[in-house]
């Protein structure tokens, strides 16, 4: 009788498995996917826009330039009026020489002054193409060259820029001293300072390419 009931007798299922699981199995989580990128990766150096006090430094420099040239390129038109002014300019100094003297001394005050306003013109074109490249110490140079711009338009305003070609000499070459000033000024600013210290841009792992300091 017994063995004829235990054949009769239907085994229960199984439950699905996690279908009634309680315990700390039942909150067991798949592990995390390993990462993709090393975190220890090398810096990248890459290319970051300069700071907008950078940038307008570099449009008054530009600026200057063109008000460099036009000064550079007036100032050889009007050779011809301006000699016999600064002949005059000379006499006026000491009449007890030749007429020969003084031209030759006109010659000479105009060419000096027309080769240090070339040099310096290109002088600062150089100077520029060094900053923007983050050279060390390049400031002082530019400071150097701003310096020797004035003294050079108190010359031209004392012994050349005289006459009626002179009011358009001396205006001009005066805002291009300006613009040279303010181009300095702008270079001092503390993000154009942090800009020109830091010498290269560099991306670590995880950065963002553009969060740099602006």
């Amino acid at each position: 009788m017994s063995r004829s009931m235990n054949r009769d007798r239907v085994p229960a299922p199984l439950p699905a498995p996690g279908a009634g699981a309680e315990g700390p199995e039942a909150a067991r989580t798949p592990p995390d996917r390993p990462r993709l990128s090393n975190p220890n990766a090398a810096p990248v150096m890459v290319k970051v826009p300069p700071p907008a006090s950078i940038r307008l430094a570099q449009l008054m420099w530009v600026l200057s330039f063109v008000f460099g040239g036009f000064c550079v390129v007036y100032f050889f038109i009007i050779r011809k009026e301006q000699l016999p002014l600064i002949e005059d300019a000379v006499r006026a100094v000491d009449s007890t020489r030749p007429d020969a003297v003084y031209a030759s001394a006109a010659d000479i005050v105009f060419w000096v002054c027309f080769a240090i306003m070339v040099g310096l013109l290109l002088a600062q074109i150089t100077l520029l193409v060094s900053f923007m490249s983050r050279r060390p110490g390049i400031r002082w140079w530019q400071l150097a060259t701003f310096i020797a711009q004035v003294l050079l338009y108190l010359v031209v305003i004392q012994l050349v820029a005289m006459g009626p070609q002179g009011t358009l000499l001396r205006p001009a070459l005066l805002l291009q001293c300006g613009l040279v000033l303010l181009a300095l000024l702008l270079s001092t600013f503390s993000r154009a300072m942090a800009w020109t210290a830091r010498r290269h841009d560099i991306r670590r792992a995880g950065q963002d390419a553009t969060a740099s300091e602006l």
